[in-house]
């Protein structure tokens, strides 16, 4: 019998091995960034969201940067090779991705924090906040 799961087969594993590797150079997950931030990052985190949603509760360190603010004169204040990670509220959000396009077309070098705001909160990580 072939289900809606196997009417397509796999991939050949050489490509799935390159596809799956290569997803790792474009987007890391919340426990590497809680992790990271721990540590002392060596990337600057940047919640793509709105302000008012970042003063409601953000990730701890990140900075309040809507991704429509990206622009080249505002991220001269960080040094070319900077990386940044960008997160928005979860997997129905597209802002991440949006902030990490902008960067990219900026020549920064960057990833998306997978999950966001929704896979923090599942992971057990708490949330900063202005209010």
């Amino acid at each position: 019998m072939t289900t809606a799961v196997t009417a397509i087969p796999c991939a050949p594993s050489d490509a799935a091995r390159e596809h799956f590797a290569a997803e790792f150079s474009f987007e890391t997950d919340c426990w590497d960034v809680h992790d990271s931030l721990s540590k002392g990052a060596d990337f600057v985190l940047l919640d793509v969201r709105s302000p008012a949603l970042y003063a409601k509760g953000h990730v701890p360190g990140a900075i309040s940067f809507p991704h429509g603010k990206i622009i080249a004169s505002k991220m001269a204040q960080w040094a070319p090779e900077t990386v940044f990670v960008t997160y928005c509220a979860g997997p129905h959000c597209n802002g991440a991705a949006r902030g990490a396009l902008r960067l990219a077309e900026l020549g920064r070098p960057v990833k998306i924090m997978a999950g966001g705001i929704t896979g923090w909160l599942d992971e057990g990580f708490a949330l900063d906040s202005a209010e």
